[in-house]
Parts: C-alpha cells; sequence; structure tokens
C-alpha cells in the first residue's frame, strides 16, 4: 500500500493550494484519513483528520481556513487550504488508517509535499 501526494508548492501569503492523496495497492477499506505537517525545527502536528462517515476535525491554527475532504471511489483525501499565511509553510504528510484483505489495519503515510508561502 502506498499513500501519494500532490499539489505542494510556493505561494504568496493569502492565496490558496490544494492538496491531494491517493491511496494505492491492496486495500479492503480505508477508515480515518487525515494530513499533518511538519516546520523546520518543529514536531509533525496534526492539521486535519476526516472519518469513514466525513466526521471532520482540524487544528485550531487551520480551523476557518482548511478544508479536508475525500472522495471514498479514489481511495482519496484532499486538503483545500485558503488565506495561506507564512506560518503554514511545512512539508505536509498524507495518513491513513487502511484495513488489508487480511483484516488487519495499518497506519500508512506518505513522503510528504512541501508547502512553501512566501512573498
Amino acid at each position: 500500500v502506498q499513500l501519494v501526494e500532490s499539489g505542494g508548492g510556493l505561494v504568496q501569503p493569502g492565496g490558496s493550494l490544494r492538496l491531494s492523496c491517493a491511496a494505492s495497492g491492496s486495500i479492503f477499506s480505508i477508515n480515518t484519513m487525515g494530513w499533518y505537517r511538519q516546520a523546520p525545527g518543529k514536531q509533525r502536528e496534526l492539521v486535519a483528520t476526516i472519518t469513514s462517515i466525513n466526521n471532520t476535525n482540524y487544528a485550531g491554527s487551520v480551523k476557518g481556513r482548511f478544508t479536508i475532504s475525500r472522495d471514498t471511489t479514489k481511495n482519496a483525501v484532499y486538503l483545500q487550504m485558503n488565506s495561506l499565511m507564512p506560518e503554514d509553510t511545512a512539508v505536509y504528510f498524507c495518513n491513513a488508517r487502511i484495513t488489508l484483505p487480511t483484516m488487519i489495519t495499518y497506519t500508512y503515510w506518505g513522503h510528504g509535499t512541501l508547502v512553501t508561502v512566501s512573498s
């Protein structure tokens, strides 16, 4: 199973970006999916999560600016980021709790995509 992120890049303050993450491989079901980020010199932190029934949870610092969504038909999760600020600069990681056909559930991580907010 692999998680592959895309959509990072350089954006000016106040701008928007949309991150995408798709899971591939031998998958029985996908439970909670989410986005985490790690800024230089800081620990990885939760940005947003979404359950299999579309319940969402956001970090306080992004609430009202970021929106997480998922497409179960594509095994994908998205993060729409608006009103970006320099402090949003980080490597963003996709995360998913995936049940394999063996009925064992694992947590998977993507390799990350860099978001840089700078003028």
